[in-house]
């Protein structure tokens, strides 16, 4: 083979980063999973989506491994979940739950400084004081740095827990619904950063309920009802009428955005009466 043609050979797809097959979750005998499978690669965001109740944070507790499946295997790097340290592990992928569980008056500071505990003792450990303050100043907590966490309001919570696994500087990221708590600014900033990391090479595997977000910030979507995978592809491919309003029991319209073509999945609401605002009440406010 040639140089020239050599170098213009497409590089071989990354192997997944983490790969759950029919992996199965049955709690106090009921079923919460069942024969889920989906894997998620270096370079890519891969969104969970599902009504509430479909299994979407119990499938991402399975990959964190707070969750142990009943049936089926989990997999990073290619090893087994179980076969990992908890060390390992928290070199390996960080995890942002819904609930950050910080309840001492710990500082921002204090509390993004916990995720370069993984690293304590190894040469990485002298990164420690830059890698915190980029963290803070990615996610715009930085006058925010030495207030206690309680005082901070949820959203700002939410930023400090997101800065504190940015700092764990992981490979994998594995985020449960981290747009929650968050305005429409900090919103688009915590997908962004995903996004990011996920063009820097990691792979982000992240829950969410607002299916416009997913398909503006995902490049695989994991659509979950019942315990199980309904369909797994690209946004196109996923976030169609028909399939949306079947899973989610509710007639949606996706249009596309204007700007990005991205798209834009709305409750139909044909039968919805116009507000009329009386023209006197418009004259009176000018």
């Amino acid at each position: 083979m040639s140089a020239s043609a050599s170098a213009a050979a497409p590089a071989p797809p990354a192997a997944p980063a983490l790969r759950v097959t029919r992996a199965g979750v049955t709690i106090d005998g009921t079923r919460i999973l069942q024969d889920v499978s989906f894997e998620a690669s270096p370079g890519e965001v891969v969104a969970l989506i599902g009504p509430n109740g479909a299994g979407k944070s119990t499938l991402l507790s399975v990959v964190t491994g707070d969750q142990a499946v009943t049936e089926g295997t989990v997999e990073i790097d290619g090893r087994a979940l179980g076969a990992w340290s908890l060390r390992e592990l928290g070199r390996r992928r960080a995890v942002l739950l819904q609930q950050n569980g910080v309840f001492f008056p710990f500082t921002v500071r204090e509390v993004v400084e916990m995720g370069r505990a993984p690293w304590q003792r190894t040469p990485r450990e002298a990164d420690d004081e830059a890698v915190v303050a980029e963290s803070i100043e990615l996610t715009g907590m930085q006058r925010f740095r030495e207030r206690p966490l309680p005082s901070l309001s949820g959203g700002e919570r939410a930023r400090a827990s997101l800065a504190r696994i940015l700092a764990q500087q992981t490979g994998i990221l594995l985020l449960d619904e981290p747009t929650a708590a968050l305005d429409l600014r900090h919103q688009e900033d915590v997908l962004r950063i995903a996004r990011d990391r996920a063009r820097a090479g990691d792979c982000v595997v992240v829950v969410l309920h607002d299916l416009s977000l997913a398909a503006a910030y995902a490049d695989r979507i994991v659509l979950i009802a019942g315990g199980r995978v309904v369909t797994d592809g690209s946004p196109d491919e996923v976030l169609t009428a028909p399939l949306l309003s079947e899973v989610y029991e509710l007639p949606v319209e996706v249009m596309r955005h204007p700007v990005t073509g991205t798209a834009l999945v709305l409750p139909q609401r044909h039968d919805a009466s116009p507000i009329l605002i009386p023209a006197d009440s418009l004259e009176e406010t000018t």
